[in-house]
């Protein structure tokens, strides 16, 4: 997914449910888990961090890619995310 297919799904989501609605973090279909979002990353500034840390696990191969970050567990979630997703 890129980051124009990402805003315009979201804005989507904007017009349907009102830009006031949570939005969260789905994973592991097989085992669902529902979570916070931490934040966002892109690969530059994870490269960017630096090696100052010993328990640094290094750099992520691109640049131009955005990681979103899992927060909090906030429950259980359900398999029906993946098979509703599109």
């Amino acid at each position: 997914m890129t980051i124009n297919e990402l805003i315009e799904r979201l804005e989507d989501y904007r017009d349907e449910i009102g830009g006031d609605a949570e939005v969260r973090l789905m994973t592991q279909s097989n085992w669902p888990f529902e979570n916070d979002i931490f934040g966002l990353a892109s690969g530059a500034e994870i490269n960017d961090e630096g090696d100052d840390d010993p328990n640094d696990d290094g750099d992520v191969e691109a640049d131009d890619v955005v990681y979103i970050c899992e927060g909090q567990q906030l429950g259980y979630g359900t398999k029906r995310a993946w098979s509703a997703a599109h």
